[in-house]
Order: C-alpha cells, then sequence, then structure tokens
C-alpha cells in the first residue's frame, strides 16, 4: 500500500495556483483535475463529503453550523466527529487493512475521530472569561511536543501566515516520528486575504506566493508518499451583503430578547429565522403554513439569487432534517449576515468581537479591525501586551458591524462560474488521472491511491 499525504489547502483555485510554483511541481509526475464542490461550498460540508463520499444530505453537515432544534440554539464550529454520518475514508480503509494508522491536522470535526493522532486548535477556556491559545491533541503527549498553538492568527484581525506554517510544522512532526498511512492537513492561510480583499486584489496573488513558501518544506519531507491537494471552493469578489435577518424582523417573523439594552436572537419564539453561512443561508420557519409566505418574502430580497424548497433542496442534496425549510442561495455578487437587529446600538456586545461561538451566523467582518475606528488595531495591540503582563480578562470592540461587513471583498459558498476560481485537484501520481473529479469521488480516489480501493467500494 502507499502512503498518503492530503492536503486541504482552502481556496486554492488555477488563479492562484499561478502563483505558487512548488505547489504546481505536485502534478508535474501525476496530474492536475478540476474539482467539483457542494453546496454549501463551506470547510465543514466540503470537508465531511472529501471524507465519506456523502453529500451533505447524507452526512449530516449541512453547513458550519445549523440550529439545532432539540437544543433550541444556533450552534457553529462544533469539533465532535460524532456529528458527521457516514464510513469515514480511513474506516473504509481499514477493513482492508486493519492496522491502517491515520493523522488528522486540523481538518475539521477532528475530536472524538477513530484515528490515530489528531491535532486541533482548542483554545483554553478559564473560569474567568478568558481565553488563550492551544490546541487539543491526542494521544496527550503529542501536545508537549509541539509548539504553542498560534491562534489568533488562525482567526479575527491577525490571522496570517503563522498559523499555517505552525500546522505544516506539526505535520511534519507526526509524520517524522510516527509515520502515518494517511496523513491529512487543513491548511487554512488563502482563506483571509481572498475573503478580506478579494481575489482579484494582488495581495490574494501575494498570499499564495508566501504559503507556497510556507508548503515547500513539508512536500519536500513526504518523501515516497502520494501527495494530494484539494480545496474546499474557490472564493469570488462580493461587493454587497444581504441582511436576510433585518429583512424577517421588519416583516415579524424573527423575534429577539432584550437584556441590559442588548438585543439577543430569540429562535423560540420567532416565526422564521435565519443561520448565515457565507453565500447560503438556511431559513427555519417554526410553521409550515408560513413557508410559502416566508419564501415569497425571502426571494424579494436584494441579492438573493434562489430559493430552495423542499425540492429545491433535494436537488443540491441538502435534504437533510439539519436543515432550514428553506434554503437561500445568494447571487454571485452577495453574501449574507447573520445581523438581526436594526439599531447598532443594540446590538449584543459579542457582535463587536471576534466571537465564533456566540454568534448565530457567520461573521466575514472579524477579519477587520474595525473599519469605522482606526484606533481599534492599536488600542488592541496595547491591551494585549497589558493582558500578557497582569493577566488581565478585557474585552476589546474591535470588529465593525454595518462598516465591517461592507469591508469584504470575498466569499464562498457556491460553484464559481468561472473555471479558473473554482477548486482544483493536484495528485504525485498519474494512474487515476482524469479531467474533473467531484467531492464525493475524493474517498474511493483516496482508497484507490492508498491500495484499498476495493474496500471501499
Amino acid at each position: 500500500m502507499s502512503k498518503l499525504l492530503v492536503l486541504d489547502v482552502v481556496g486554492l483555485t488555477p488563479r492562484l495556483l499561478a502563483h505558487m510554483p512548488r505547489l504546481r511541481a505536485v502534478a508535474a509526475g501525476g496530474f492536475q483535475a478540476g474539482l467539483g464542490t457542494v453546496v454549501p461550498a463551506v470547510t465543514c460540508s466540503a470537508q465531511s463529503t472529501f471524507l465519506t463520499g456523502l453529500p451533505p444530505s447524507g452526512h449530516g453537515i449541512v453547513g458550519n453550523g445549523w440550529y439545532f432544534r432539540d437544543l433550541g440554539e444556533v450552534l457553529l464550529w462544533r469539533q465532535h466527529n460524532a456529528l458527521v454520518g457516514g464510513e469515514k475514508v480511513w474506516q473504509a480503509a481499514r477493513r482492508a487493512d486493519p492496522g491502517y494508522t491515520v493523522a488528522n491536522v486540523c481538518w475539521w470535526y477532528a475530536m472524538g475521530a477513530d484515528v490515530d493522532w489528531t491535532v486541533t486548535p482548542r483554545p483554553i477556556y478559564r473560569a474567568d472569561g478568558r481565553k488563550d491559545p492551544d490546541c487539543y491533541t491526542d494521544p496527550p503527549e503529542l501536545h508537549d511536543e509541539l509548539t504553542p498553538f498560534p491562534l489568533f492568527t488562525y482567526w479575527g484581525p491577525g490571522a496570517g501566515i503563522a498559523s499555517s506554517t505552525w500546522i505544516c510544522r506539526a505535520a511534519r512532526h507526526i509524520m517524522a516520528t510516527r509515520d502515518p498511512d494517511l496523513t491529512l492537513v487543513y491548511v487554512p492561510h488563502l482563506d483571509y486575504d481572498l475573503q478580506r480583499y478579494g481575489p482579484s486584489d494582488p495581495r490574494a496573488a501575494a498570499a499564495a506566493a508566501e504559503l507556497d513558501t510556507v508548503l515547500a518544506p513539508l512536500l519536500d519531507a513526504a518523501g515516497e508518499r502520494t501527495v494530494v491537494v484539494l480545496s474546499e471552493y474557490g472564493i469570488t469578489d462580493v461587493s454587497r451583503p444581504i441582511d436576510i435577518n433585518r429583512a424577517l424582523r421588519s416583516d415579524g417573523r424573527l423575534r429577539v430578547h432584550t437584556q441590559d439594552g442588548m438585543e439577543y436572537l430569540d429562535p423560540w419564539t420567532s416565526r422564521a429565522f435565519a443561520v448565515a453561512d457565507h453565500q447560503v443561508a438556511h431559513v427555519y420557519v417554526r410553521d409550515p403554513a408560513d413557508v410559502p409566505a416566508v419564501a415569497k418574502l425571502c426571494a424579494s430580497v436584494p441579492g438573493v439569487a434562489g430559493v430552495l424548497d423542499a425540492d429545491g433542496k433535494a436537488a443540491y442534496g441538502l435534504d437533510h432534517p439539519r436543515s432550514g425549510e428553506l434554503v437561500l442561495l445568494a447571487e454571485p455578487d452577495a453574501w449574507f449576515t447573520y445581523y438581526y437587529w436594526l439599531d447598532d446600538a443594540r446590538a449584543p456586545d459579542f457582535a463587536r468581537v471576534v466571537e465564533i461561538h456566540r454568534k448565530p451566523g457567520y461573521d466575514p467582518a472579524e477579519l477587520f479591525f474595525d473599519p469605522a475606528d482606526p484606533g481599534a488595531a492599536k488600542r488592541r495591540a496595547g491591551v494585549a501586551l497589558l493582558r500578557k503582563k497582569l493577566g488581565l480578562r478585557y474585552v476589546m470592540n474591535v470588529v465593525g458591524l454595518d462598516a465591517g461587513a461592507r469591508a469584504i471583498r470575498g466569499s464562498h459558498g457556491l460553484p464559481p462560474a468561472d473555471p479558473a476560481d473554482a477548486p482544483v485537484l493536484l495528485c504525485s501520481d498519474p494512474a487515476p488521472a482524469r479531467d474533473h473529479y467531484e467531492a464525493a469521488q475524493i474517498k474511493d480516489l483516496l482508497l484507490t491511491l492508498a491500495g484499498t480501493g476495493e474496500a471501499g467500494r
């Protein structure tokens, strides 16, 4: 059997690959192919399809988060692997070879997965409210073999190359000391400046070139391993946010409750609300009789390109109980905000900070210091230094609201119209070469490359 190194270089496209000679060299003796994605084309859904060969309707990951009806809460970025239905690629490989070993380095839903080595970001959530950088590993002793994980460069206004560099070094360490049969590595760097500035901005090409340099030592360390490079989605230029929850609130369907002058989404009493996720939004409608009227309202909101009902969800592979009663698709130059308040003075305090677990939807404005407050970055740096010296807990408002949303220039979630901005697949082995693969075919591709193909069918 052949050992595999599988790199998920999120956001990689043929357009960006032109600036990445070291990564292009992977396909020099193998092949490059187009790669179809899923809807929504977001990290958790796409990765789950790669690993199970199933659409979201099969594995249940209908986005980076959803409304948990049994809990009455919107939860994003959960980490437990039990949420993902279907047989994973390593489980199929172990039917042919029970001793097949796997390392997961930062692919999502890593916690609780039946792999041999796990590394995934996991802050220390201290009792006084502080959040300190760290990671989770299994086995636990692996933790102390790695340097501290640079959490604040993994997401937020400081997101940059340091986190991808750390991840690549961790993968090299595991390959050198454990030699897994399958090494899965998630590399997020291209996600940042492409969302901040858009793929047409020169900073996108610069980010690609920067990442290519960081990937080189990991590719060199692959040795005789077969290297597979995937991307979950392509990021496209956008110019306008869609405030879908504000439209639902103005229509009287979304309700809030108030504490200390701040408004919080009330999913228990709302007749309809949306969980925004880039260019896709799940709309949860409490009373089935309201679905046609809510669909008509959503279709009238500027920027909404499509409203998927039950048949539409089935056509897109999204007919799963976790999905909203309706799923909205944005126009190519638009994306959905989670904002539900009508007055910024009534926004909850978490709206102005990097807080991926409390916001009832995705917030790309977290990638910027508040564009309306030029001093935010300087003040945050000063507070960080003070916290380090004195161990103080202090929350600094640095994330913009409407100004932050308007600053975003790149998004994803739908298949791009231009193949140059679509996902791409590179492989160092020429044997399974073809012009195009679908995301659901990646599991079988990996099993074939590993030499366990028949076990996975």
